[in-house]
């Protein structure tokens, strides 16, 4: 089964109102989040053949972090499009994915990230920023995704997972 991970960034800092949207990077608590949701993921054995992440810098960290608290050795692959993408740009950007990859994992932003979980399977879940989703793909290829081909599997919400 194909099997999609989304991964809502971290905490971002607006404390430097100079800094461009791109270029804010994550605030103490996204510093934290980031790595303790790579630890949950790996406590529960997933592990996506790639990471795409955007290379917006709060992203990056995100991905970067969150791939070395799992533990993951799989690469991670900066895609321009997934930052400012609409769940269209991120369908596409999914779509276009190699086919050796059974999993994925998919480093975004809002709106696109709940608008693509939306999509595939029907659901509006709350997405805060750290969130985690896992998606099974009734689908043979990447290219194949359709409206409502997911089912959503897992949401992990920081402030949530955090309290156990």
């Amino acid at each position: 089964m194909t099997r999609l991970y989304l991964l809502r960034h971290a905490k971002s800092s607006w404390d430097d109102p100079s800094l461009a949207d791109f270029d804010r990077p994550l605030n103490g608590r996204g510093l934290k989040a980031a790595p303790f949701m790579g630890k949950l993921i790996a406590d529960r054995e997933m592990r996506p053949g790639i990471i795409l992440s955007s290379p917006a810098v709060r992203a990056r960290q995100t991905a970067e972090l969150f791939k070395k608290a799992a533990g993951l050795k799989c690469q991670l692959r900066f895609e321009k499009d997934i930052y400012e993408a609409s769940e269209a740009d991120l369908r596409r950007v999914v779509s276009e994915l190699e086919e050796e990859f059974v999993s994925v994992l998919l480093v975004g932003h809002q709106p696109g990230t709940g608008e693509l979980i939306r999509f595939l399977t029907g659901e509006s879940p709350e997405i805060p920023t750290a969130c985690f989703a896992s998606i099974s793909l009734k689908v043979d290829t990447w290219a194949d995704i359709r409206n409502g081909s997911g089912k959503l599997d897992l949401i992990l919400r920081p402030k949530e997972e955090m309290k156990h």
